[in-house]
């Protein structure tokens, strides 16, 4: 081993390490012919976090061994035009990372580039060497090998030998909640691609499922976590088949999300198993409009748009006279519109509750504005940590369980006889219940999927015999 800041002598080609992107042993090829070393890298995603641009991708660092895929994520520190060795100019990523060989450890620069037809997935250059390398252009290996089986053990402590290829079906990259899920994926050893939902599309008639995605084929998934926004339901519901039909877990499943941006589905799904809710009404002809809202109760009344999110389409009918003037609007641009009683004793407030399978994981009050009843965060609402009851949790439950949904966001109003569902979201946002409790939701997320997962290919022999049978 060479000593502290001692000249190393190497090859034309060495086997080093990246210790901090997780690459603990890769074989390069040292060409003192190059400027900038660079370092294979593809499913390149730029984002940005806390005024920081930063940058992820994946890494295969053995040629030999395809199933070796390593997530990092590294600070952006420069992009540059690199012209390769061919001469084609390419701009690239530069990340900066302690680079280790023979001992020895230094931070270096890298662009990030596609080497997937290389027999090296590392290239390292002349401002890597930094007067620390010599190298002998007759010799290769000098420095000794670093066995692959690094990997094998690194996973195995990572994940259990349960590293997953995940993708988030989401358009939005940069957001809070997918960023926080990718980051929970990698920490836990798991490989995720962000994947933008519209510009999925799938042949229908193939004998073999398959979905293509920006010109080429995706590959095979063991999860998926589906973040479709509303505007994209009935595609994004199409979409989430598609990979379940090719034997992808889905965090929640196209019929349940399907089912929970239904408002007046959902609504029928609760009452039917029970679950407490403001008594709601919902009628087609103007001419039972007066009825119904006397059905419904006495005003103040709420009207909810059936396509409505996030606070948006939801208006307060002081009077019984403004309710049917809302409605009789909306309904000659077409649009449905279900009314429900106004709960007062809840003053504006109401508690979200974050179900993971049968349990709730976390739990936020969420008050509205003064002069305001929508009580969403995108309205101007505050959020407060809060304590449920048994009834609560016993509601929260029940309510992602009867549309179906594994990961849901339940939102409870506090009624003076007792709990009543608001609505279920297949897809809640992380931000504001993660900041308000300091919990890790993300990561129970990733965990979730994981045990999904397991108890999937456990059940999977089982399955088969029965066919057979």
């Amino acid at each position: 081993m060479a000593k502290k800041n001692q000249s190393i002598v190497v090859g034309w080609d060495e086997w080093v390490s990246l210790p901090e992107l997780g690459l603990y042993a890769i074989k390069a090829k040292i060409d003192t012919g190059a400027q900038t070393s660079s370092l294979h890298a593809i499913n390149i995603e730029a984002y940005e976090k806390g005024g920081v641009q930063r940058v992820r991708y994946l890494v295969h660092p053995l040629p030999e061994r395809p199933d070796v895929e390593i997530q990092c994520d590294s600070q952006v520190v420069d992009v540059r035009n690199i012209i390769s060795s061919n001469g084609e100019s390419e701009e690239r990523y530069i990340v900066r990372t302690p680079f280790r060989i023979d001992g020895q450890e230094w931070p270096v620069e890298l662009s990030l580039t596609n080497r997937e037809d290389m027999q090296y997935r590392m290239l390292v250059g002349r401002s890597t060497m930094s007067g620390r390398i010599v190298v002998d252009p007759d010799q290769s290996m000098l420095c000794g090998e670093l066995s692959p089986a690094l990997y094998d053990e690194i996973i195995k402590e990572h994940t259990g030998d349960q590293r997953l290829k995940m993708a988030i079906l989401s358009r939005e990259p940069e957001n809070y909640s997918t960023q926080r899920l990718v980051d929970a994926a990698v920490s836990r050893g798991h490989s995720v691609d962000v994947i933008n939902t519209t510009r999925c599309y799938m042949n229908i008639t193939s004998d073999k499922p398959d979905i293509h995605y920006q010109g080429v084929s995706l590959p095979a998934y063991d999860a998926i976590i589906p973040r479709v926004g509303a505007s994209i339901t009935f595609y994004g519901m199409a979409i989430v088949r598609q990979f379940e039909m090719m034997g992808t877990y889905s965090l929640n499943n196209a019929e349940a999300i399907g089912q929970s941006r239904d408002k007046l589905f959902a609504h029928q799904l609760l009452a039917r198993e029970g679950i407490g809710m403001p008594v709601t009404g919902f009628a087609h002809s103007p001419s039972d409009i007066r009825d119904m809202l006397k059905s419904v109760g006495k005003a103040p009344l709420v009207l909810k748009l059936l396509e409505g999110t996030q606070g948006r389409g939801v208006v307060l009918a002081e009077t019984q006279k403004a309710a049917e003037s809302v409605i009789q609007a909306f309904r000659g641009l077409k649009a449905n519109i279900l009314v429900q009683e106004f709960i007062a004793e809840s003053k504006g407030a109401d508690v979200r509750c974050v179900v993971i399978g049968n349990k709730v994981v976390a739990a936020m009050k969420r008050q509205a504005e003064e002069g305001e009843f929508r009580s969403n965060l995108h309205q101007g609402g505050t959020a407060s940590k809060v304590k449920i009851s048994p009834a609560e949790r016993a509601a929260a439950v029940r309510a992602a369980k009867a549309l179906g949904l594994r990961f849901a966001g339940v939102d409870l109003l506090r009624s003076n006889d007792g709990p009543k569902v608001l609505e279920v979201n297949s897809s809640p946002g992380l931000e504001g219940v993660e900041n308000v409790t300091g919990l890790n939701i993300a990561s129970q997320v990733i965990e979730y999927i994981e045990q999904g997962v397991k108890r999937r290919k456990a059940a999977a022999p089982r399955r088969k015999a029965a066919k057979k049978a």
